[in-house]
């Protein structure tokens, strides 16, 4: 018997049991479409993941140690003069822009509403070194900034308590801020981290509201680009290093933080869940292929006279294996098949709904090695199920197969 014979035969056993096959495969189909859909998901969370922070893997924060520096006295304020310092290219050539922030809580009042806002007070190019857009109005300038203009910049969850959610209805209007009167020159978009913020002129908050001479909370740091991270931090650390009179890098009074090693674990923590949901998905294939060899076995137990008269007529025992082989891969391999068509069919149904329902969850997208793991995988399951049946139909004798009822 040759191998399309033996592919005629299989073909008449499934057409001859079809429900009993399609119930066999349902386990596989269920494996392979979920194993499909659950990595498609996990690639339209990390892609969203990236879209919305990717812009910050270039990104360097410095901030002061809480407390006292480790086997030493207190730990210095950061100053405007460290900023100028790592302003200046020819000590720090891979650095692109500083920010100082000065940061504070203060209660924000218009019309009898409240809001407890995060203040920041920041220099004009602050919405640009951390990536943040408008919504509505305009940052401050240069020049407002040098005048301690008392302007400021809300976040929307300040919009969505003030003024109701309205962006443009907030533009122009005057909030008291502490004991002072600022005015609202524009609106940032929500990022759904810093949405509390108050971002002002570093003097007018100096001025008016947390007070201090020339103390920063925080400075961020901006490489030329995401290559020169590295050596951006390094130079970070050198500059202050100097500054601060630091000689162990183990007692530094102060953190500098690169954004891009935290975004590279946020993406390896998401591999890593990704690839455990589709473990767990994964088992519904094993199941399945405990369902292909449980009716394989059925099927031997049915067909033992059928195998004694093959054997009778002068069938080999490598005919009667091959047989029952090519009939359990087939049943797994309808089912990856199924599996692929439902499973490709909603990943690309959910990378149309989810951006219109969730459009920072990042759309699914359908994965080639997925599929074409998933089906071999299928195929090698109907392989391992059918090899005891079909072995156990290879061994049997001609007389005892005919004589079996």
């Amino acid at each position: 018997m040759n191998l399309a014979e033996a592919f005629q035969i299989a073909l008449r056993s499934l057409r001859s049991n079809r429900m009993r096959s399609a119930l066999t495969t349902l386990g596989i189909v269920i494996g392979v479409s979920a194993v499909i859909v659950l990595v498609g998901l996990g690639n339209g969370i990390k892609a969203g993941f990236n879209e919305q922070f990717g812009a910050l893997g270039n990104q360097i924060q410095v901030a002061k140690v809480n407390g006292s520096v480790p086997g030493g006295g207190a730990a210095k304020d950061l100053k405007d003069s460290d900023v100028t310092a790592l302003r200046n290219p020819n000590v720090a050539p891979d650095i692109g822009a500083v920010t100082p922030m000065l940061g504070g809580s203060e209660l924000i009042e218009v019309n009898q509403q409240q809001f407890r806002a995060a203040v920041q007070g920041s220099t004009a190019d602050y919405l640009t070194v951390v990536d943040r857009e408008l919504v509505a109005g305009s940052m401050f300038t240069a020049e407002q900034a040098r005048s301690n203009a008392r302007v400021v910049v809300l976040g929307p969850n300040a919009v969505a308590t003030l003024f109701g959610g309205d962006a443009g209805a907030a533009i122009g209007k005057d909030v008291r801020i502490s004991r002072s009167t600022f005015e609202v020159i524009g609106v940032v978009k929500g990022n759904g981290q810093q949405d509390d913020a108050a971002i002002m002129p570093l003097g007018a908050a100096r001025a008016y509201l947390v007070g201090g001479n020339d103390t920063v909370t925080q400075i961020i740091v901006q490489a030329a680009s995401v290559p020169q991270v590295p050596a951006a931090l390094a130079e970070v650390n050198k500059v202050l290093d100097s500054r601060h009179s630091i000689r162990d890098p183990a007692k530094r009074d102060f953190n500098a933080t690169a954004l891009q090693s935290l975004l590279d674990q946020a993406n390896q923590f998401l591999t890593f869940l990704t690839l455990f949901t589709v473990a767990v998905a994964a088992i519904s294939l094993i199941v399945g292929g405990i369902g292909v060899a449980n009716i394989m076995l059925v099927s031997v137990t049915e067909r033992t006279r059928e195998i004694g008269i093959r054997k009778a007529i002068g069938a080999r025992s490598s005919a009667i294996l091959k047989q029952f082989l090519i009939e359990s891969t087939m049943l797994a391999a309808m089912g990856g098949v199924v599996g692929i068509v439902i499973g490709t069919a909603i990943t690309i149904a959910a990378s149309v709904i989810i951006p219109m329902v969730a459009p920072d969850f990042g759309a699914p997208t359908v994965s080639p090695w997925a599929i074409v793991i998933s089906f071999g995988v299928s195929l090698l399951i109907g392989l391992i199920a059918g090899g005891f049946p079909a072995n156990r139909a290879a061994r049997l004798q001609p007389i005892e197969a005919l004589r079996y009822q």
